[in-house]
């Protein structure tokens, strides 16, 4: 059995994203309606983790005190509307560093795993890049396209997964996971 459990990206996906990476608190904003989809989740049984590169405290752009304002931002905005997101994965390696930990390798989905004690097998991942795919498909995961941020992109260059899943943001993902046709203002 799948655990009730899902993994995601963090710019692109709950907050907007940037070319020149978000480096402050300020810089930080949500996208409407991805803080309510966590909410969604999170009553629907689900336990949510943030996986993320950080390679902008590799490059001198931002330190880990910045990035722990950052994190805590995102934690208040998605607390004052009933969201809770157990634990924020980050790697803060520089693409040329080599580690295992920066996506697309697996290693910081698989320390997921380990911390969690769950088989990743089938839980789905929401990324906006490519690489944020990868890294779950290898892990297992079952791999969501949303196409914010970078996703529209991603989308164009193909070369997705086997059995991506695309969708128009992080509240769409939702309305699918959970078989919900998405709310639509009715016409007066």
């Amino acid at each position: 059995m799948v655990p009730k459990f899902i993994i995601l990206d963090r710019d692109g996906v709950i907050n907007h994203d940037s070319d020149e990476f978000i480096k402050s608190p300020a810089e930080w904003i949500p996208i409407p309606g991805s803080l309510e989809a966590i909410a969604r989740l999170n009553q629907a049984g689900y336990r949510v983790v943030v996986a993320s590169n950080q390679s902008g405290i590799a490059r001198g752009l931002f330190n880990m005190v910045t990035l722990n304002a950052i994190h805590q931002k995102l934690h208040d905005a998605a607390q004052r509307v009933g969201a809770d997101i157990d634990a924020i994965f980050f790697c803060p390696h520089a693409a040329d560093d080599n580690c295992d930990c920066r996506k697309p390798k697996p290693g910081m989905l698989q320390e997921i795993g380990r911390r969690f004690d769950i088989s990743l097998k089938g839980v789905p991942t929401v990324g906006d890049s490519l690489r944020d795919l990868q890294a779950g498909y290898v892990c297992g995961c079952t791999p969501h396209l949303v196409r914010t941020g970078k996703g529209e992109r991603t989308l164009a260059k193909g070369g997705l997964p086997p059995g991506t899943r695309v969708h128009d943001h992080l509240a769409a993902f939702v309305d699918d996971l959970l078989g919900r046709k998405p709310e639509t203002a009715s016409a007066a």
